[in-house]
């Protein structure tokens, strides 16, 4: 499976996005990578980002998905891309202090609308999370 390295500092903007940007102190630094035909990365979450106990907040599982899915547009077409609609299924608790794989690819398009899906596995290849959205390329 070939591998490309992406450069998310290339990115418009002064690196401050929570989900990708390398210049954001509170951010998640998430740094993808394309493999094939999915946007891949790792991340091993610290107590910063918990909701109870041992467990990763909701929301941030949600911003981890959604940057997989949006990002992975921006990275292939180059064009700014806003997630129009987003659902998210969380199967199981996503732990902190456990490598995780975050990976989004492309379902559909049609038009200007791309209809994405994502997922967060364990080490042990358990989905704690799907998500699912539809994205508009902006021209």
């Amino acid at each position: 499976m070939e591998e490309k390295v992406l450069n998310r500092n290339q990115a418009e903007g002064d690196g401050y996005c929570f989900g990708c940007g390398p210049n954001n102190p509170y951010g998640l630094h998430l740094d993808f990578r394309e493999e094939g035909e999915r946007f891949v990365t790792k991340k091993t979450l610290t107590r910063e980002y918990q909701s109870y106990g041992g467990t990763v907040h909701g929301g941030i599982v949600s911003t981890m998905l959604d940057e997989a899915m949006g990002g992975y547009l921006y990275e292939i077409s180059g064009k700014r891309s806003v997630t129009a609609r987003m659902d998210v299924r969380y199967r199981h608790p996503t732990p902190v202090g456990e490598e995780l794989t975050i990976s989004g690819w492309i379902d559909s398009k049609k038009g200007k609308f791309v209809k994405m899906k994502a997922e967060i596995a364990l080490p042990d290849g358990t989905i704690t999370a799907e998500g699912t959205a539809t994205i508009a390329v902006m021209e």
